[in-house]
Protein backbone atom coordinates (compact mmCIF):
# COMPACT_ATOMS: atom_id res chain seq x y z
CA UNK A 1 0.00 0.00 0.00
CA UNK A 2 2.76 2.47 0.90
CA UNK A 3 4.45 1.74 -2.44
CA UNK A 4 1.34 2.72 -4.38
CA UNK A 5 0.77 5.91 -2.41
CA UNK A 6 4.42 6.94 -2.70
CA UNK A 7 4.64 6.32 -6.45
CA UNK A 8 1.76 8.72 -7.11
CA UNK A 9 3.59 11.68 -5.56
CA UNK A 10 5.78 13.93 -7.62
CA UNK A 11 9.53 13.70 -7.09
CA UNK A 12 11.60 16.79 -7.85
CA UNK A 13 15.10 16.08 -9.18
CA UNK A 14 17.43 19.07 -8.86
CA UNK A 15 20.22 18.90 -11.43
CA UNK A 16 19.96 17.69 -15.02
CA UNK A 17 23.53 16.53 -15.42
CA UNK A 18 24.11 12.90 -16.33
CA UNK A 19 23.45 11.56 -12.81
CA UNK A 20 20.32 13.56 -12.03
CA UNK A 21 18.89 12.80 -15.48
CA UNK A 22 19.64 9.08 -15.14
CA UNK A 23 17.87 8.87 -11.78
CA UNK A 24 14.92 10.83 -13.18
CA UNK A 25 14.66 8.42 -16.11
CA UNK A 26 14.84 5.39 -13.83
CA UNK A 27 12.09 6.66 -11.54
CA UNK A 28 9.89 7.85 -14.40
CA UNK A 29 10.08 4.47 -16.13
CA UNK A 30 8.15 3.08 -13.20
CA UNK A 31 5.33 5.63 -13.37
CA UNK A 32 6.65 8.11 -10.81
CA UNK A 33 5.84 11.72 -11.83
CA UNK A 34 9.16 13.56 -12.09
CA UNK A 35 9.96 17.25 -12.24
CA UNK A 36 13.54 17.59 -13.53
CA UNK A 37 14.95 21.03 -12.76
CA UNK A 38 17.89 22.58 -14.61
CA UNK A 39 19.37 26.05 -14.04
CA UNK A 40 20.51 26.53 -17.66
CA UNK A 41 17.35 27.81 -19.37
CA UNK A 42 18.71 27.13 -22.84
CA UNK A 43 19.26 23.51 -21.85
CA UNK A 44 15.76 23.42 -20.33
CA UNK A 45 14.21 24.53 -23.63
CA UNK A 46 16.24 22.00 -25.57
CA UNK A 47 15.21 19.12 -23.30
CA UNK A 48 11.56 20.20 -23.45
CA UNK A 49 11.71 20.16 -27.24
CA UNK A 50 13.65 16.92 -27.74
CA UNK A 51 12.41 14.98 -24.68
CA UNK A 52 15.93 13.79 -23.96
CA UNK A 53 19.21 15.14 -22.57
CA UNK A 54 21.53 15.00 -25.56
CA UNK A 55 24.24 16.95 -23.74
CA UNK A 56 24.89 14.17 -21.23
CA UNK A 57 22.82 11.08 -22.16
CA UNK A 58 22.50 11.20 -25.91
CA UNK A 59 20.00 8.86 -27.53
CA UNK A 60 18.10 7.94 -24.34
CA UNK A 61 14.53 9.31 -24.54
CA UNK A 62 12.63 10.63 -21.53
CA UNK A 63 9.60 8.67 -20.28
CA UNK A 64 6.39 10.66 -20.59
CA UNK A 65 6.17 11.25 -16.83
CA UNK A 66 9.21 13.57 -16.82
CA UNK A 67 8.46 17.29 -16.82
CA UNK A 68 11.48 19.55 -17.38
CA UNK A 69 11.38 22.83 -15.43
CA UNK A 70 13.63 25.88 -15.26
CA UNK A 71 11.72 27.73 -12.53
CA UNK A 72 13.07 26.60 -9.17
CA UNK A 73 10.03 27.78 -7.20
CA UNK A 74 7.67 25.79 -9.42
CA UNK A 75 9.91 22.76 -9.28
CA UNK A 76 10.03 22.44 -5.49
CA UNK A 77 6.97 24.22 -4.11
CA UNK A 78 4.57 21.27 -4.41
CA UNK A 79 7.09 18.43 -4.22
CA UNK A 80 7.19 16.35 -1.05
CA UNK A 81 10.46 14.66 -1.93
CA UNK A 82 13.49 16.47 -3.36
CA UNK A 83 16.34 14.53 -4.95
CA UNK A 84 19.53 16.58 -4.95
CA UNK A 85 21.89 15.75 -7.84
CA UNK A 86 23.78 19.00 -8.44
CA UNK A 87 27.62 19.18 -8.42
CA UNK A 88 29.17 19.30 -4.95
CA UNK A 89 30.23 22.93 -5.25
CA UNK A 90 26.59 23.93 -5.95
CA UNK A 91 24.89 22.01 -3.12
CA UNK A 92 24.99 24.80 -0.53
CA UNK A 93 23.69 27.53 -2.82
CA UNK A 94 20.97 25.20 -4.14
CA UNK A 95 19.77 24.40 -0.61
CA UNK A 96 19.68 28.09 0.25
CA UNK A 97 17.73 28.81 -2.94
CA UNK A 98 15.05 26.15 -2.33
CA UNK A 99 14.55 26.85 1.38
CA UNK A 100 11.80 29.53 0.94
CA UNK A 101 9.70 27.18 -1.21
CA UNK A 102 9.85 23.98 0.87
CA UNK A 103 7.04 22.78 3.09
CA UNK A 104 7.82 21.40 6.53
CA UNK A 105 6.98 17.95 5.20
CA UNK A 106 9.49 18.06 2.32
CA UNK A 107 12.10 15.30 2.50
CA UNK A 108 15.59 15.47 0.99
CA UNK A 109 17.55 12.74 -0.79
CA UNK A 110 21.16 13.67 -1.60
CA UNK A 111 22.72 11.85 -4.54
CA UNK A 112 25.71 14.22 -4.77
CA UNK A 113 29.09 12.67 -4.00
CA UNK A 114 31.44 15.11 -2.34
CA UNK A 115 32.14 17.32 0.67
CA UNK A 116 30.87 20.85 1.36
CA UNK A 117 33.72 23.10 0.14
CA UNK A 118 32.73 25.93 2.49
CA UNK A 119 32.64 24.00 5.77
CA UNK A 120 34.45 20.71 4.93
CA UNK A 121 31.43 18.88 6.31
CA UNK A 122 29.37 16.08 4.81
CA UNK A 123 26.21 17.05 3.00
CA UNK A 124 23.74 15.60 5.51
CA UNK A 125 25.17 18.17 7.93
CA UNK A 126 24.85 20.94 5.35
CA UNK A 127 21.22 19.96 4.74
CA UNK A 128 20.48 20.08 8.45
CA UNK A 129 22.31 23.40 8.86
CA UNK A 130 20.35 25.13 6.10
CA UNK A 131 16.98 23.34 6.06
CA UNK A 132 16.70 22.31 9.71
CA UNK A 133 15.59 18.96 11.12
CA UNK A 134 13.70 16.99 8.50
CA UNK A 135 13.73 13.54 6.93
CA UNK A 136 16.84 13.11 4.80
CA UNK A 137 18.77 10.34 3.10
CA UNK A 138 21.86 9.88 0.94
CA UNK A 139 22.18 7.61 -2.10
CA UNK A 140 25.55 6.25 -3.19
CA UNK A 141 27.18 3.19 -4.71
CA UNK A 142 28.70 1.85 -7.94
CA UNK A 143 26.45 3.45 -10.53
CA UNK A 144 27.47 4.97 -13.85
CA UNK A 145 24.71 7.28 -15.03
CA UNK A 146 24.46 5.94 -18.57
CA UNK A 147 23.98 2.37 -17.38
CA UNK A 148 21.26 3.45 -14.94
CA UNK A 149 19.49 5.39 -17.68
CA UNK A 150 19.65 2.35 -19.98
CA UNK A 151 18.14 0.14 -17.30
CA UNK A 152 21.24 -2.03 -16.85
CA UNK A 153 21.64 -3.87 -13.51
CA UNK A 154 22.72 -1.48 -10.74
CA UNK A 155 22.90 -1.90 -6.96
CA UNK A 156 23.28 1.05 -4.56
CA UNK A 157 23.05 1.97 -0.89
CA UNK A 158 20.63 4.45 0.63
CA UNK A 159 21.53 5.67 4.12
CA UNK A 160 19.05 7.36 6.44
CA UNK A 161 18.21 7.59 10.13
CA UNK A 162 14.50 7.88 9.29
CA UNK A 163 13.13 4.35 8.98
CA UNK A 164 9.81 5.29 7.35
CA UNK A 165 11.62 7.39 4.75
CA UNK A 166 14.02 4.53 4.10
CA UNK A 167 11.17 2.12 3.45
CA UNK A 168 9.54 4.63 1.10
CA UNK A 169 12.78 5.06 -0.81
CA UNK A 170 13.24 1.32 -1.22
CA UNK A 171 9.70 1.12 -2.62
CA UNK A 172 10.48 4.01 -4.95
CA UNK A 173 13.93 3.04 -6.27
CA UNK A 174 13.94 -0.77 -6.03
CA UNK A 175 12.40 -1.33 -9.46
CA UNK A 176 13.42 -3.27 -12.55
CA UNK A 177 17.18 -3.87 -12.61
CA UNK A 178 17.86 -1.26 -9.89
CA UNK A 179 18.35 -2.74 -6.42
CA UNK A 180 18.71 -0.89 -3.11
CA UNK A 181 20.27 -1.81 0.23
CA UNK A 182 19.54 0.27 3.32
CA UNK A 183 22.10 1.61 5.79
CA UNK A 184 22.06 3.92 8.80
CA UNK A 185 25.72 4.95 8.31
CA UNK A 186 25.33 8.40 6.73
CA UNK A 187 28.96 9.28 7.41
CA UNK A 188 30.49 6.14 5.91
CA UNK A 189 28.27 6.08 2.82
CA UNK A 190 29.13 9.70 2.02
CA UNK A 191 32.85 9.39 2.72
CA UNK A 192 33.07 6.38 0.44
CA UNK A 193 31.37 8.25 -2.38
CA UNK A 194 33.64 11.27 -1.95
CA UNK A 195 37.07 9.70 -1.39
CA UNK A 196 36.78 7.09 -4.16
CA UNK A 197 36.83 9.92 -6.71
CA UNK A 198 40.21 11.10 -5.44
CA UNK A 199 41.65 7.56 -5.54
CA UNK A 200 40.26 7.13 -9.08
CA UNK A 201 42.36 10.09 -10.23
CA UNK A 202 45.44 8.29 -8.90
CA UNK A 203 44.42 5.05 -10.64
CA UNK A 204 43.91 6.88 -13.93
CA UNK A 205 47.28 8.61 -13.62
CA UNK A 206 48.99 5.28 -12.90
CA UNK A 207 47.46 3.72 -16.01
CA UNK A 208 48.31 6.81 -18.05
CA UNK A 209 51.94 6.42 -17.04
CA UNK A 210 51.89 2.77 -18.12
CA UNK A 211 52.52 1.37 -14.64
CA UNK A 212 50.32 -1.68 -15.18
CA UNK A 213 47.71 -3.71 -13.34
CA UNK A 214 49.86 -4.41 -10.27
CA UNK A 215 50.19 -0.71 -9.48
CA UNK A 216 46.50 -0.04 -10.01
CA UNK A 217 45.52 -2.91 -7.74
CA UNK A 218 47.85 -1.56 -5.04
CA UNK A 219 46.40 1.95 -5.36
CA UNK A 220 42.84 0.64 -5.02
CA UNK A 221 43.72 -1.50 -1.98
CA UNK A 222 45.75 1.16 -0.18
CA UNK A 223 43.21 3.80 -1.17
CA UNK A 224 40.54 1.74 0.55
CA UNK A 225 42.77 1.63 3.65
CA UNK A 226 42.93 5.44 3.63
CA UNK A 227 39.15 5.62 3.27
CA UNK A 228 38.65 3.28 6.23
CA UNK A 229 41.13 5.14 8.45
CA UNK A 230 39.38 8.46 7.97
CA UNK A 231 35.96 6.85 8.27
CA UNK A 232 36.75 5.24 11.61
CA UNK A 233 38.18 8.52 12.91
CA UNK A 234 34.92 10.24 11.94
CA UNK A 235 32.73 7.56 13.62
CA UNK A 236 31.69 5.73 10.46
CA UNK A 237 31.22 1.96 10.52
CA UNK A 238 34.14 -0.05 9.12
CA UNK A 239 31.83 -2.54 7.39
CA UNK A 240 30.36 0.26 5.26
CA UNK A 241 33.66 0.57 3.39
CA UNK A 242 33.69 -3.07 2.30
CA UNK A 243 30.19 -2.61 0.90
CA UNK A 244 28.68 -1.00 -2.18
CA UNK A 245 29.38 2.61 -1.28
CA UNK A 246 32.97 1.79 -0.32
CA UNK A 247 34.95 -0.83 -2.20
CA UNK A 248 32.14 -1.33 -4.74
CA UNK A 249 32.16 2.26 -5.90
CA UNK A 250 35.95 2.48 -5.56
CA UNK A 251 36.61 -0.45 -7.91
CA UNK A 252 34.07 0.80 -10.45
CA UNK A 253 35.47 4.33 -10.55
CA UNK A 254 39.12 3.26 -10.70
CA UNK A 255 38.79 0.69 -13.47
CA UNK A 256 36.35 1.92 -16.13
CA UNK A 257 36.74 4.82 -18.53
CA UNK A 258 33.15 5.90 -17.96
CA UNK A 259 34.62 7.44 -14.81
CA UNK A 260 35.38 11.12 -15.30
CA UNK A 261 37.82 11.03 -12.39
CA UNK A 262 39.77 8.16 -13.91
CA UNK A 263 39.90 10.02 -17.24
CA UNK A 264 41.10 13.12 -15.40
CA UNK A 265 43.97 11.07 -14.01
CA UNK A 266 44.83 9.78 -17.49
CA UNK A 267 45.00 13.38 -18.74
CA UNK A 268 47.17 14.47 -15.80
CA UNK A 269 49.60 11.67 -16.63
CA UNK A 270 49.94 13.15 -20.12
CA UNK A 271 51.08 16.46 -18.64
CA UNK A 272 47.83 18.43 -18.73
CA UNK A 273 46.94 20.70 -15.82
CA UNK A 274 43.81 19.94 -13.82
CA UNK A 275 42.07 22.92 -15.43
CA UNK A 276 42.94 21.78 -18.95
CA UNK A 277 41.95 18.19 -18.23
CA UNK A 278 38.58 19.08 -16.70
CA UNK A 279 37.79 21.49 -19.51
CA UNK A 280 38.37 18.68 -22.03
CA UNK A 281 36.05 16.39 -20.05
CA UNK A 282 33.16 18.85 -20.44
CA UNK A 283 31.76 17.80 -17.05
CA UNK A 284 32.74 18.11 -13.42
CA UNK A 285 35.19 15.51 -12.12
CA UNK A 286 34.25 15.64 -8.45
CA UNK A 287 37.61 14.30 -7.25
CA UNK A 288 39.38 17.45 -8.42
CA UNK A 289 37.18 19.49 -6.05
CA UNK A 290 37.03 16.96 -3.21
CA UNK A 291 40.77 16.36 -2.80
CA UNK A 292 41.25 19.59 -0.85
CA UNK A 293 38.38 18.84 1.55
CA UNK A 294 39.72 15.31 2.11
CA UNK A 295 43.10 16.75 3.05
CA UNK A 296 41.48 19.18 5.48
CA UNK A 297 39.61 16.32 7.15
CA UNK A 298 42.77 14.16 7.24
CA UNK A 299 44.61 16.92 9.08
CA UNK A 300 41.66 17.62 11.38
CA UNK A 301 41.37 13.97 12.41
CA UNK A 302 45.14 13.25 12.33
CA UNK A 303 44.83 10.54 9.69
CA UNK A 304 47.58 9.63 7.24
CA UNK A 305 46.31 9.60 3.62
CA UNK A 306 49.40 9.56 1.36
CA UNK A 307 47.63 8.70 -1.92
CA UNK A 308 45.02 11.42 -1.49
CA UNK A 309 47.78 13.86 -0.51
CA UNK A 310 49.76 13.16 -3.68
CA UNK A 311 46.64 13.56 -5.83
CA UNK A 312 45.99 16.91 -4.18
CA UNK A 313 49.58 18.01 -4.89
CA UNK A 314 49.20 17.00 -8.56
CA UNK A 315 45.96 18.96 -8.83
CA UNK A 316 47.72 21.99 -7.32
CA UNK A 317 50.45 21.65 -9.97
CA UNK A 318 53.02 21.17 -7.20
CA UNK A 319 54.27 17.86 -8.58
CA UNK A 320 53.99 15.73 -11.71
CA UNK A 321 52.02 12.50 -11.73
CA UNK A 322 55.21 10.53 -12.33
CA UNK A 323 57.02 12.14 -9.42
CA UNK A 324 54.01 11.53 -7.16
CA UNK A 325 54.15 7.78 -7.85
CA UNK A 326 57.92 7.72 -7.30
CA UNK A 327 57.46 9.40 -3.90
CA UNK A 328 54.71 6.95 -2.92
CA UNK A 329 56.95 3.99 -3.76
CA UNK A 330 59.83 5.53 -1.82
CA UNK A 331 57.86 5.66 1.44
CA UNK A 332 59.38 3.78 4.36
CA UNK A 333 58.14 0.14 4.55
CA UNK A 334 55.69 -0.61 7.36
CA UNK A 335 53.25 -3.28 8.54
CA UNK A 336 50.17 -3.57 6.34
CA UNK A 337 47.74 -3.46 9.30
Amino acid sequence: MSKLIFSQKKITVLGAGSWGTALAIHLAKHQTPICLWEYDLQQVTLMQQTHCNDRYLSGIPFPSSIQVEGDLAKAVSDGQDILLAVPSHAVRQTLIAIKPYLTDQARIISATKGIDPKTNRLFHETIQEILGDRSMAVLSGPSFAKEVAKGLPTVVTIATHHDDFGRDLVALFNQGHFRVYLSRDLIGVQLGGAIKNVIAIAAGASDGLGFGANAKSALITRGLAEMIRLGIAMAAKQETFVGLSGVGDLVLTCTDDQSRNRRLGLALACGKTAEEAEKNLGQVAEGSHTAKQVMVLAEQYHVEMPICKQVYRILQNEISAKQAVIELLARKPKAEF
